[in-house]
């Protein structure tokens, strides 16, 4: 992985990129630890090897695990970093394009980086919380 400060004004801003192969979100995980980050939030494009999104059952308070073991184009990651008893966590949406252009979208559980993965962090000025939410089964932002 490399990385790069773009800017230290309002936040630092950061590129990330991952080499092939690496976990994306332990990779994630490890470098917002690495480098203080408590909250921010990012974007990304790239590509995986495999993924695995998830789908929330409300009913069951569990994700439904959605596997894809193909090449796929990641064509859009949204999320944000915010802390969950004093320890980083990651929310990430994905939405990832199979060979022919047909696209699955959820919340992203699992990925290998091939080729890369380019992702753009911004920390938060404010210091995101979760605590964890009885009626949803989540751990929620709580302002």
């Amino acid at each position: 992985m490399n990385a790069k400060l773009l800017t230290s004004t309002a936040g630092k801003t950061f590129a990330i990129v991952f080499d092939k192969q690496e976990e994306a979100l332990g990779g994630l995980l490890w470098f917002v630890t690495e480098n203080s980050v408590p909250a921010a939030h990012f974007t990304g494009i790239g590509g995986f090897s495999g993924v695995v999104l998830g789908y929330y059952d409300w009913e069951t308070k569990s994700y439904v695990r959605i596997p894809v073991q193909e090449q796929v184009e990641l064509v859009s990651l949204i999320g944000d970093i915010t802390t969950e008893k004093e320890k980083p966590m990651i929310h990430a949406h994905a939405v990832i394009a199979k060979r022919d252009g047909t696209t699955l979208g959820g919340h992203l559980l699992e990925a290998h980086v091939r080729p890369t993965l380019e992702l753009v962090l911004t920390e938060s000025p404010v210091h995101l919380k979760r605590k964890y939410n009885a009626e949803s089964g989540l751990p929620l932002i709580k302002i």
